[in-house]
């Protein structure tokens, strides 16, 4: 996967703000404000209404619906024309339309004189009345041209208005629509911008403050943000005097009373795209998109949207993966990942440091190999058919010899087994190629039931489609591309009895109070809670005497799969307990130029120009780098750092919580043997009860294959007889699975083989 190039989706296509730091509407229609009042319903506007009036903007929560991670579009707070206290409503008379609540709608001497100055072809001064305001900005059809024309239609248009309109429903639209400055539509928005107040809590210095911010709000913001309050406390002063000369009898001590503005809240620029923030509302937009709210429905539609997202979580994810990867350059990369497997809700995930220095995010759209990580899905159709986990499986090579797709040379495993015998728990825990593609070929509809299984548990299903026609058998030991919150999500169908919800990061999105979105959890059974009950039984064992043996989570159950591509190209390691399904997926990514040059990463990402500076040879259009996929090098395997970052989330995730067992292995299904089963070994002699092997009442031979005994099946209050041994005890070296398989696109490579160690 080429990271040079962005999504169809991309920066400017879901979030253009980007473009407008004022926040201001591209459009959008939206409901006009009115009064419960039954006449004034009836009379007919004459003109529709204005694109973008009514917009609000909305904000995205995280899980618990009370923080805020987000606020998109225009700040827009509606008020009603009593909510709004007398003193504001005398600021803004006295400060733009002394003589409004008794004028015609058009003042007649501003009006010649605004006329003479267009016609002589002087700018067109001001001397427009609050209606006049309110009609060119509320009203389609008015304009807001620098022309006669247009003064003269929107003089016969405040006319109108002022006879079908009372005077107090012309004043709130017009202090709901106006600018204020800071991105601030409307005078409930503007109380917020400013003094960090509802409307109702301003005072008449507060009001003149905002009165006088109307003449010129984007040139008073510069202005202000360079320090310099000239013009706003001229503005301020000119307002509380006019204030004075409105109302002698309320306002007329306020200037020598209040001859200072009053003080602002910090302005404090927000870019909600920034740092790990953007990954996350990006991937609520997108959610969103599918259930037919647009991007710009969102900017402009007041919504309250509760993504799933934990804060504290999302930060636990970024220390695991940030701690771990420390050492590294910006050519590693990794993903992670974590479900709630009882409602598919993505509570947490590491895609990326900074959304708008690098837009992918390798939880959601890095799609890699899944290695012996797939296995899983195998040992679910294998359980499903009625196959029990005592069935006998090849260890050495598979059964038949030659599959549907292999590679050349076969499907094998990295180290040859002592025996061609060994029951599936023990096939899992130490991930046995051989036996995995065995198992596939004798299942009754063979490699089908395993996609079929996949794509239940929420996988991709074009991408296992093609993979199955590419790869053959191949699939079965992971050939296929899966992203970290897929699998993650697909797992989840083990900790939860069977049941798999897809993964989602919306819970609810709510107009005012109205539940205008209910969250979608698309569920079903895709196997039998004594099926994820068996599977699970096995796979504890990679954490005990397996692939990650020593890497559990002390005394909580806990189970997973790691995964390994040839040459260390792709590591995995996705696990679960009841409460969490946690996938972490690493790779390595080289940028080089047309001649082979290496260059270094910017951001994570293969610079498009040289040096990221602007470049008229270079762009999108034609990359400077190109991503290729290389090994990860020495020592890096599934068992490494992909369960070192899974166990330190984990860890941190679950601290305060109860523990939770796994349902006891159902030990259902028949003895489905693909080999012989191995003569059992001749008696010997009863050791003295110090000597006792750690298998206690099962036959093994020495290479820790047993013939019968209970390999999965540990009672939760006897942890010491989960584990298995091998020849050299516990801490030796366990067997690892191989086989070659075509490399993913684009990666430059030709075979590529999973290996488990």
């Amino acid at each position: 996967m080429a990271r040079g190039s962005r999504r169809a989706s991309g920066l400017e296509a879901v979030h253009p703000e980007l473009e407008d730091r004022h926040g201001r509407s591209r459009g959008g229609r939206g409901g006009p404000l009115r009064h419960d009042r039954g006449r004034l319903r009836e009379h007919q506007h004459p003109h529709g209404e204005k694109d973008g009036v009514a917009d609000r903007g909305s904000v995205i929560y995280y899980a618990d619906g009370r923080t805020v991670l987000a606020r998109l579009g225009v700040k827009r707070t509606p008020v009603t024309y009593d909510q709004i206290p007398r003193a504001v409503q005398d600021a803004v008379i006295a400060a733009e339309n002394s003589g409004f609540r008794e004028d015609a709608g058009i003042d007649f001497s501003g009006m010649v004189r605004s006329l003479w100055s267009t016609v002589s072809g002087q700018q067109v001064q001001g001397a427009s009345t609050i209606t006049q305001q309110m009609a060119r900005n509320y009203y389609d059809g008015v304009g807001t041209e620098r022309s006669i024309q247009r003064k003269i239609k929107e003089i016969f248009v405040a006319v109108k208005l002022n006879k079908t309109l009372p005077k107090e429903e012309i004043l709130e639209k017009y202090l709901n629509t106006i600018y204020f400055g800071r991105g601030a539509y409307g005078i409930g928005a503007a109380a917020q911008a400013f003094f960090g107040k509802r409307i109702g809590q301003l005072t008449p210095e507060q009001g003149a403050y905002l009165a006088g911010r109307i003449q010129n709000p984007d040139a008073f913001d510069r202005a202000e943000i360079k320090g310099d309050t000239g013009a706003t406390e001229f503005r301020y002063r000119y307002v509380t005097g006019q204030m004075a000369k409105l109302d002698p009898v309320k306002y007329g001590d306020l200037p020598a009373a209040s001859p200072t503005s009053p003080k602002r809240i910090p302005y404090r620029t927000k870019d909600y795209y920034q740092g790990a923030n953007g990954y996350m509302v990006v991937q609520v937009l997108e959610e969103l998109k599918t259930r037919d709210i647009q991007p710009d429905e969102v900017r402009r539609g007041g919504y309250r949207i509760i993504s799933t997202f934990d804060r504290k979580l999302m930060e636990v994810a970024r220390q695991a993966v940030k701690t771990t990867m420390a050492t590294q350059s910006n050519q590693f990369h990794a993903g992670l990942a974590a479900v709630n497997p009882r409602n598919g809700r993505v509570v947490a995930f590491y895609g990326g440091d900074d959304y708008e220095k690098n837009q992918w995010n390798t939880a959601f759209d890095s799609a890699k190999q899944a290695a012996s990580a797939f296995k899983p899905y195998v040992l679910a159709a294998w359980l499903k058919a009625g196959y029990s986990l005592d069935s006998h499986v090849p260890g050495n090579q598979t059964v038949p010899r030659v599959l549907p797709g292999q590679a050349p040379g076969g499907i094998r495993n990295e180290h040859p087994q002592a025996k061609n015998a060994m029951d599936v728990t023990y096939a899992t825990a130490h991930s046995i190629n051989t036996a995995y593609a065995s198992m596939a070929y004798a299942l009754p509809n063979q490699i089908e039931d395993v996609r079929e299984i996949a794509e239940r548990a929420g996988l991709d299903g074009d991408r296992m489609e093609d993979d199955v026609k590419e790869h053959g058998y191949q699939f079965s030991i992971g050939s296929a591309p899966v992203t970290p919150v897929e699998q993650a999500a697909g797992y989840s169908m083990f900790a939860n009895q069977g049941r798999h919800t897809d993964y989602h990061v919306v819970q609810a999105v709510y107009k005012g109070k109205e539940l205008y979105l209910p969250e979608q959890r698309a569920s079903r059974q895709v196997i039998s809670a004594e099926v994820a009950a068996d599977a699970t039984s096995a796979m504890r064992q990679v954490l005990t005497s397996g692939t990650a043996g020593g890497k559990g989570l002390g005394n909580r159950p806990s189970a997973g799969k790691t995964g390994t591509n040839n040459d260390n190209k792709e590591a995995w390691f996705v696990g679960y307990t009841p409460q969490l399904s946690v996938a972490v997926g690493m790779y390595r990514e080289e940028c080089r130029t047309r001649s082979g040059k290496l260059v270094e990463p910017r951001h994570s990402s293969c610079p498009l120009t040289p040096g990221g500076r602007p470049s008229k040879k270079y762009g999108d259009h034609r990359p400077y780098t190109t991503a290729r996929e290389v090994p990860l090098g020495p020592g890096w395997e599934g068992a490494g750092p992909p369960t070192t970052v899974w166990r330190a989330f984990m860890l941190a995730a679950h601290e305060g919580k109860p523990i939770e067992h796994f349902a006891p292995k159902a030990g259902i299904g028949q003895q489905e043997d693909l080999v012989p089963k191995p003569a059992p070994t001749p008696p010997t002699p009863t050791p003295p009860p110090a000597e006792l092997d750690a298998n206690d009442g099962d036959t093994c031979d020495p290479s820790g294959v047993c013939d019968g005994g209970d390999l999965g099946d540990p009672t939760e209050d006897d942890v010491s007889e989960e584990s298995r041994t091998d020849a050299d005890g516990p801490t030796a070296p366990p067997p690892g699975g191989g086989s070659h398989l075509p490399g993913p696109a684009g990666s430059g490579h030709g075979a590529t083989e999973i290996t488990d160690s």
